[in-house]
């Protein structure tokens, strides 16, 4: 059998690393406090990172590190000494845009992987047989390709090809905006990106009069997912599939990625179909707060892929609780609330060690072991019978 498609998650903190490992990720990239484009998500910190490398290490799992920012010289002290840290602690690869990166790599011998993140819009193969020529190891290709395009780059330069799978888009080309820097000074392609495109604005003619009656046009890309194509994807020969999002939550990793986790591995033992693709679907669109597409992976994108005027970004409210202990003798599962549930609700549990079932609610007991009727205070500590056996980890969400 042909080698395994890797699945590499996104990961914000060293919290959300395990949780992307336990739920079925092969790989995680991360950023540190420097040099990342995510500046404001948690980061690692460079114990962290060898905490990250170790853990994984011993799961058999890789770590990428984003070193991914665009440099000006202001950026450059102390990045030598960082890249020579991530190399003494098993870092698998970094993760650059910057042509600067893979010369002081190679100049001073470092013992460190490059991958080319997709910030450098590499869209056509003689870009990447560039890099290629440089030693690098992967390509992140941009995020802006048919599959037609995907399939020419992979065959005509033999090297590791990653694309992403599911996420949030740019409105831009990736690593090409500058809105960020005239609206708000945060510059977008050093870890600053105050999603402009997200921002809602008045929409005038050509003599600067509304013609909406409300502030509501923008730019806003609808997300990406391509789990409708995922055989596709994986007979193009691609090395790894990438999830964004190293600023979500816990929840969103743990989902996203158990749900590509079963599809690919459905996929490879010849059990993925329609039905469950419809199910991987459900769960996809219900964990994100924004509409999904296939942006540009099978047509180029049409307006049912931009928002334009008005779009409804509700809160999820999915993620009811988290198992943090279960009696095999009492059939009583321990669970940390998150959001509102109630006796009489039907819900469902899912978790990397279980299969995922349906359960209705008949009575909850607090804490004390009194029955109560609701349960509406995040991080409340409650208790289910569940006759299912459960484990630390697994998570309680709505029904789907």
């Amino acid at each position: 059998m042909k080698k395994k498609i890797e699945l590499l998650s996104p990961a914000g903190s060293l919290e959300k690393l395990k949780v992307a490992f336990m739920y079925g990720a092969d790989a995680c990239y991360i950023g540190g406090t420097s040099y990342s484009l995510r500046a404001n998500a948690t980061n690692f910190s460079i114990d962290e990172i060898k905490e990250a490398c170790l853990y994984a290490h011993d799961l058999g799992k890789k770590v990428y590190v984003t070193v991914n920012i665009i440099f000006h010289d202001s950026d450059i002290d102390g990045l030598l000494d960082y890249l020579k840290k991530l190399a003494s602690m098993g870092v698998d690869a970094i993760i650059v845009s910057d042509p600067l990166i893979i010369d002081l790599v190679n100049d001073n011998n470092i013992d460190l992987k490059i991958h080319i993140s997709t910030q450098a819009s590499n869209l056509n193969y003689e870009s990447v047989l560039f890099w290629k020529s440089k030693n690098v190891e992967r390509v992140v290709l941009a995020r802006e390709l048919h599959k037609d395009e995907i399939r020419e780059i992979i065959e005509n330069t033999g090297i590791e090809v990653e694309t992403f799978i599911h996420g949030a888009m740019c409105s831009s080309y990736s690593g090409r905006c500058v809105l960020s820097n005239y609206f708000t000074n945060r510059d977008a392609n050093r870890g600053g990106c105050a999603q402009i495109c997200r921002w809602n604005f008045d929409l005038v003619n050509s003599k600067k009069e509304k013609v909406t009656d409300t502030n509501d046009f923008s730019l806003a890309v609808k997300d990406l997912s391509l789990m409708q194509c995922l055989e596709e994807v994986i007979d193009l020969g691609i090395t790894s599939v990438k999830i964004e999002g190293r600023m979500r939550s816990n929840y969103y990793i743990a989902s996203v990625v158990s749900t590509y986790r079963e599809a690919i591995d459905r996929y490879y033992d010849n059990t993925l179909t329609e039905d469950k693709k419809t199910k991987f679907l459900k769960v996809l669109n219900r964990v994100a707060n924004r509409d999904s597409k296939e942006q540009f992976f099978n047509t180029f994108p049409r307006s049912d892929g931009n928002y334009y005027i008005g779009r409804d970004e509700v809160s999820n409210q999915d993620y009811l609780g988290l198992v943090i202990g279960y009696d095999e003798n009492t059939k009583l599962a321990t669970i940390s609330s998150r959001n509102y549930f109630k006796v009489g609700d039907v819900v469902e549990f899912f978790g990397p060690n279980i299969d995922t079932f349906s359960y209705k609610i008949d009575k909850i007991y607090d804490s004390d072991d009194n029955e109560i009727l609701v349960c509406n205070h995040p991080m409340s500590i409650i208790k289910l019978e569940v006759s299912n056996k459960l484990y630390e980890n697994d998570i309680m969400r709505i029904n789907l």
